[in-house]
């Protein structure tokens, strides 16, 4: 957690200094190179800071870039003061344009990871599937693989397996959504519950074969319906499974 601080720090400092550098190095040359170009390379710049993923390098890098860009290469030089109207107007279209495509480039960060992630669930989907297509796969394991996907599925701290078929813990049902104490919880506002262990029970023809029990309780998670949805089938594939005679040892 250190490492990572220590390292954010350093990426806001580039992101705030570089803006810095690239109009000073310009300056001398402010007469041969028109401030709109100037500005694009400043936009260049912002575009590197907030591909870091850091919000705060990217609007950094922004403000940075309209102050810099002001001070060295507007009249009255070196003072933070514009009387050009031109200048003024590259000076705010700097700025939003940065502000803006920094959330863009985060937008976009976030879309691919999201993506990466689906993808991961898929093929643990998939692996727990041809588990249960194999006859000679010990219940334990099947139990075992699913408890791990569905602990990466929903971002949580443990799942448990359980032969009980429920009890008075919030529960994560078929549909995605989850309740506690007769009450919709707002995952996606206000995440999973984390006072209690969260129930999802492992079904299968409408009966109940046991249930897993989720641990959320050392911090929010607030994993999507489509994360939700997946970790419900996957408990689904193990109460196929289990209603099925198969070789290999007992449920455990």
């Amino acid at each position: 957690m250190r490492t990572r601080s220590r390292r954010t720090a350093l990426v806001v400092t580039a992101a705030l200094a570089a803006p810095l550098v690239v109009c000073a190095v310009l300056a001398p040359f402010r007469d041969d190179v028109a401030n709109t170009n100037v500005a694009l390379v400043l936009v260049l710049v912002v575009v590197g800071a907030a591909a870091t993923g850091r919000r705060t390098a990217g609007i950094g890098a922004a403000l940075s870039s309209g102050v810099w860009f002001d001070f060295f290469l507007t009249e009255p030089y070196h003072q933070l003061t514009i009387t050009d109207r031109t200048d003024v107007e590259t000076t705010v279209l700097l700025l939003l344009v940065g502000v803006s495509v920094t959330e863009i480039a985060l937008w976009g960060r976030r879309e691919q990871a999201r993506s990466s992630r689906r993808v991961g669930f898929l093929a643990g989907f998939v692996s727990s599937a041809r588990l249960v297509a194999a006859a000679d796969t010990p219940p334990s394991v099947l139990i075992t693989h699913v408890q791990r996907q569905i602990v990466e599925a929903l971002d949580i701290d443990e799942c448990r397996f359980d032969t009980a078929t429920g009890g008075a813990h919030p529960r994560l049902h078929a549909d995605g959504s989850v309740t506690s104490g007769g009450s919709l919880v707002d995952v996606e506002r206000d995440g999973l519950p984390t006072g209690d262990r969260i129930e999802l029970l492992i079904e299968h023809a409408g009966t109940v074969h046991g249930r897993f029990l989720l641990d959320a309780t050392t911090r929010v998670r607030r994993p999507d319906v489509d994360q939700r949805v997946i970790a419900v089938t996957l408990a689904q594939l193990v109460g196929a499974a289990l209603a099925t005679p198969r070789s290999g040892d007992r449920r455990t």
